[in-house]
């Protein structure tokens, strides 16, 4: 019962949040799986933040700071629950209806039977390896977790250039998340960590059916879904309470709410509420606050959404003028990249990625190295995932080409935005294999793999997004009022 109360002050902190931003419209059931989905990482990142500057200040009434965050959090809910914009969006057309009827049955069944499958296998791991499965979970996350809770005044310790090996200069929205629980139990209980990482595998499933039934409809939501559940290594990563799943779940949750933005606006974005950017500017602060990685995703939605309206053919405004919807996604990041910037400055040692300049400068002028990199890129597009037969990048590349390619929403600017962003943050993964200090093939071997997977299930979500199903599909715009 101890973990009661945390448990349930941390899931109800988060969905506070998200109703704050989130327009008003009829109720439904995706809506509600989509807040609630999201409430989970939200929930945790609060925790996570209030852990840490609890530390930073020496305080060690977390029980008081944590009913004061919510009770602020139901105030402010409070206050603001009417001022909200009223949305009036009638429900998707079903993208899927000139299919055959027994379609929607096996669709379902599929379903039901990845999702029994991964939660079978998703709990026999986290059986079977209680404390992690790699080096990553015990030598890095859980270990700064354990200075955080353990350390008392000496909690910087964990965070020394003399353990090199742990990468003390990562952030620590999972480590801070941990020891706020079990500070919580007064022990460091395995159980902690593995339940998390289960929160944020299912929470990304649950995100991905959602947005997808929002945008279109329930059976593109469920191929969708069956699609991430069937990747062997996405079960196998979320169980192993490493960081790259809790990142892949802010990056998917920071791409729907762009493009549930940009459903809302349908005609680019100039008119709907700024409530789902400002959200997605939490979601992409959340990942920054989870790996180095989440970082670069931030400054790849932010450019790609400033070079996706400055490129905005359809309006004669003032740059200035185009690049105004920019800020309610800019603002919402401003607090995290200033609580990353000061653990990075004052208490993270500094990274080993730009160490030694003169040997960086040598790396990037070797084309030896942009020739191995590229081929372990293509290599990792096919063996991707670690399919039992036929990878999935390949069997969503056949479907796209039998579903007759993209359809007309390549042209909305959201999903341009997302496209950009990932293509980006590719991009910003292959220059840190061009400088990165260690051996190169060593790096690629052992991280790819998982890199590729904090933007898989944002792939999948944007697949079934441009995939044309039905020359009858189409959502109907809806009406914004105040």
């Amino acid at each position: 019962m101890a973990i009661a109360l945390p448990a349930l002050l941390c899931l109800a902190s988060g969905f506070l949040l998200i109703p704050l931003a989130w327009p008003r419209r009829s109720p439904n059931v995706p809506d509600h799986l989509f807040q609630l989905s999201l409430s989970v990482g939200y929930g945790l990142g609060i925790y996570s933040i209030v852990f840490f500057l609890l530390r930073l200040l020496g305080g060690t009434q977390l029980v008081l700071v944590d009913l004061g965050v919510f009770a602020f959090l139901l105030v402010t809910f409070y206050l603001f629950r009417n001022r909200r914009t009223i949305v009036n969006v009638p429900p998707v057309a079903e993208t899927m209806r000139d299919r055959p009827a027994w379609l929607p049955g096996v669709l379902t069944a599929s379903f039901a039977v990845a999702l029994c499958a991964a939660l079978y296998s998703a709990v026999m791991r986290t059986l079977a390896y209680p404390h992690g499965d790699g080096w990553d979970a015990f030598s890095i996350w859980n270990l700064h977790a354990r200075f955080l809770f353990r350390g008392g005044p000496h909690w910087r310790d964990g965070f020394t250039p003399l353990l090199p090996w742990s990468h003390p200069d990562y952030p620590l929205l999972l480590p801070a998340a941990i020891a706020h629980f079990w500070s919580y139990l007064g022990n460091d209980a395995p159980a902690v960590p593995a339940i998390i990482g289960l929160l944020f595998t299912f929470g990304t499933v649950g995100l991905m059916f959602s947005a997808l039934s929002i945008l279109r409809g329930r059976n593109p939501a469920l191929l969708g879904t069956t699609a991430l559940l069937a990747t062997p290594s996405f079960i196998e990563l979320g169980t192993s309470q490493y960081a790259d799943v809790p990142l892949s779940f802010f990056i998917l949750a920071a791409i729907s709410l762009l493009c549930l933005h940009g459903d809302q606006r349908h005609n680019g974005f100039s008119h709907g509420s700024p409530g789902m950017l400002v959200l997605a500017g939490v979601a992409a602060s959340c990942a920054a606050w989870t790996k180095n990685e989440g970082l670069l995703f931030l400054c790849a939605i932010v450019l790609s959404y400033l070079f996706v309206l400055l490129h905005d053919k359809a309006t004669t405004k003032s740059w200035i003028s185009r690049a105004r919807p920019l800020a309610p996604l800019l603002a919402a990041t401003v607090p995290a990249v200033l609580l990353i910037a000061g653990f990075k400055h004052f208490i993270a040692p500094p990274g080993d990625l730009l160490s030694d300049p003169a040997a960086t400068l040598q790396k990037l002028l070797d084309p030896a190295r942009y020739w191995a990199i590229l081929r372990w890129y293509i290599k990792g597009f096919f063996l991707f995932g670690r399919w039992l037969l036929l990878p999935g990048t390949l069997l969503l590349l056949g479907l796209y080409f039998a579903g007759g390619k993209a359809g007309s929403d390549k042209s909305n600017a959201a999903i341009r935005t997302s496209l950009l962003t990932l293509a980006l943050t590719l991009a910003g993964y292959f220059a840190v294999y061009l400088i990165t200090p260690y051996d190169i093939y060593w790096h690629l071997r052992f991280s790819l793999t998982r890199l590729f997977l904090q933007l898989w299930p944002a792939a999948i979500f944007l697949f079934f997004l441009l995939l044309r199903y039905s020359p009858k599909a189409s959502v109907q715009p809806g009406s914004v009022s105040k």
